[in-house]
């Protein structure tokens, strides 16, 4: 083989080494702003949105895990808000304002994606992520969610006096001290 071959060979080799090691960037979904696992806390609400008095922690399920991600379409004007079975068993896509940090759902139809509850409603209204506005265990900031909920088989909110429930908490550290 010819030195000038060789070379050819070695810098060609070369060209691919340094080709293969250029690293992709990965984007986020188009919901990254919304998104997240929440540590929250379901209690019955008024007609203005208050706790109602001796109702907090209705059920006495204590701190729950919900979670909101972005939709098959990657669309960052809607995403899907689920309970995670941990007190419902919801999910539902709402609109959402990436900007704003805002979500709710507006359908009185049966939106509920959980098979076998599908034909229940579930209204998603007021729905907000407050950046730095919650606090973890330990003290450190972190990302706040609120929203009121209310479904269309619930019989509770007549028999107790209340409208719906108010579902508020804060973003999943990934630290054990928060959990």
């Amino acid at each position: 083989m010819n030195m000038k071959k060789v070379l050819y060979f070695a810098a060609l080799l070369l060209g691919f080494t340094l080709t293969s090691c250029e690293k992709e960037e990965i984007g986020g979904t188009a919901t990254e702003a919304t998104a997240g696992q929440w540590y929250v806390t379901v209690d019955a609400a008024d007609e203005n949105g208050n706790l109602v008095d001796g109702l907090q922690d209705l059920f006495g399920l204590g701190r729950v895990v919900m979670l909101t991600y972005n939709t098959s379409a990657n669309n960052p004007n809607e995403m899907i808000v689920s309970d995670n079975a941990e007190f419902w068993d919801f999910k539902v896509k709402v609109d959402c304002d990436q900007q704003g940090l805002t979500f709710s759902n507006n359908t009185t139809e049966n939106n509920n994606l959980v098979a076998g509850y599908e034909d229940i409603n579930v209204s998603i209204t007021g729905g907000k992520i407050l950046p730095q506005a919650g606090r973890q265990n330990n003290g450190s900031p972190a990302d706040s969610i609120v929203f009121y909920v209310s479904f269309s088989d619930d019989e509770y909110p007549a028999q107790y006096g209340y409208k719906n429930y108010r579902v508020s908490g804060v973003r999943y550290s990934g630290l054990a001290e928060n959990d």
